[in-house]
């Protein structure tokens, strides 16, 4: 991360905890102990709010938001959601011959 190097020794590993990382989408639907969540305006596209309700909601103990505060600020003042053109309409009016 930021080309820094982390480097552990045996006696050290003891330290360390198995964690794995996935993606607020792949999230919803299940609740963790702990919910780490990276905001970076790097990835100003995954930068709303409904995106961080989710992530947040995803903790039953303990949720951690680190990274850039504007970044944060950003998400929060985005509430728009991105419109889905799934063409759903048109097929239900297909199917139903409307």
């Amino acid at each position: 991360y930021d080309g820094v190097v982390a480097t552990y020794e045996s006696k050290d590993l003891g330290a360390l905890r198995l964690a794995y990382a996935i993606s607020i989408h792949k999230s919803q639907g299940s609740e963790f102990p702990a919910v780490l969540i990276p905001m970076l305006g790097e990835h100003h596209v995954m930068l709303r709010r409904n995106l961080l309700y989710t992530a947040i909601t995803r903790a039953r103990r303990l949720c951690v938001i680190v990274g850039d505060q504007r970044a944060i600020e950003r998400a929060i003042r985005r509430a728009d959601a991105a419109r889905r053109w799934t063409g759903l309409a048109e097929r239900l009016v297909a199917m139903v011959g409307i």
